[in-house]
């Protein structure tokens, strides 16, 4: 038997298979009651005949602040403009004289 078809069938036989696939849980590769969600927090709990009860002290409270005399806009334009270094380095030696 040449060396050639020695060292290749050992070589298959110390390859690995990757495990980084089955590293990650799905249902598929779970049992069958295994249910992943969507990382989200109950809002509130089951009851036993079915229903379901909202605690309110679940629910996500936002806290929005007053914007009306905000002078930036809450978009970016698609066209904005890219800045260089000059440009960037030009405005702050102004603004630094102007201070002065």
């Amino acid at each position: 038997m040449p060396l050639g078809l020695i060292v290749s069938s050992l070589g298959r036989t110390m390859r690995r298979k990757r495990l980084s696939s089955l590293d990650i849980l799905s249902s598929k590769r779970a049992p069958r009651d295994y249910y992943k969600g969507k990382n989200c927090k109950p809002t509130g709990f089951h009851t036993r005949k079915g229903g379901y009860v909202i605690v309110d002290e679940k629910l996500p409270r936002f806290v929005v602040p007053d914007l009306t005399d905000f002078k930036l806009k809450p978009y970016v334009s698609q066209c904005a403009r890219d800045l260089t270094a000059s440009t960037t380095s030009s405005t702050t030696a102004e603004s630094t004289e102007n201070k002065s």
